[in-house]
């Protein structure tokens, strides 16, 4: 299991600070940017996230909630491992929007709401590197875990079959359900709350993955 802490849930006004905390146990670090449209939370932007990254070693995943995801990417200083992640409800031509915002050494991922269908995200697969399954209706941070999220995990990993494309889930990660999460065939967790909200990041971090173990 990969640990990917959600800086949702960090101090904003010490980002950096936060996510060195935690980032030798971090394989990336998930950056929610909402643009208060395509979901009612307004978040941070490129400025915040160009310079948060200088100093951390870590790719981002920078999670597009917004409803115009190839006009705002270019303008964030991404780099070799990176993701951007749009949302298949905000755009008309998912495939296109995939081959837009890939960039070299670069990875796109892509999400959706807990009621999307998932038939609509089976002909996109060979299109992207990652798929971020929201396990809590998207906007805001520390919300409770949807469980029917772990049979449409299991779903989306028997129909990924031998595809090189990765499985992340938001939303509601607890020490109760990681191991869930990832039993149903989840790659990557994403963890705002569970660890920014302890008391000890590093503590609680550790503690996640030891119990996805």
């Amino acid at each position: 299991m990969k640990l990917s802490p959600s800086l949702l849930a960090a101090d904003f006004g010490a980002l950096r600070a936060e996510a060195k905390r935690v980032e030798a146990l971090a394989a990336s670090f998930h950056v929610d940017v909402m643009d208060g449209h395509f979901v009612p939370n307004l978040t941070i932007g490129p400025p915040v996230v160009n310079r948060f990254r200088h100093g951390v070693a870590r790719p981002l995943d920078i999670h597009l909630m917004v409803e115009h995801p190839t006009r705002l990417a270019s303008a964030f200083d991404v780099k070799a491992g990176d993701a951007f992640i749009f949302h298949v409800e905000a755009v008309d031509d998912a495939a296109s929007v995939a081959a837009g915002l890939r960039f070299e050494g670069g990875r796109v991922g892509m999400s959706f709401r807990p009621a999307t269908p998932l038939e609509r995200l089976f002909p996109l697969l060979d299109s992207i590197d990652l798929l971020l399954v929201m396990s809590v209706e998207p906007g805001f941070g520390g919300q409770r875990f949807l469980p029917e999220a772990l049979e449409r995990i299991r779903t989306l990993r028997r129909e990924i079959g031998d595809r090189c494309v990765e499985i992340a889930v938001d939303g509601g990660i607890t020490l109760e359900n990681v191991r869930s999460v990832v039993d149903a065939g989840a790659d990557i967790v994403v963890a705002g709350s569970a660890v920014f909200g302890a008391p000890d990041p590093e503590l609680a971090a550790r503690a996640l993955i030891e119990a996805a173990r």
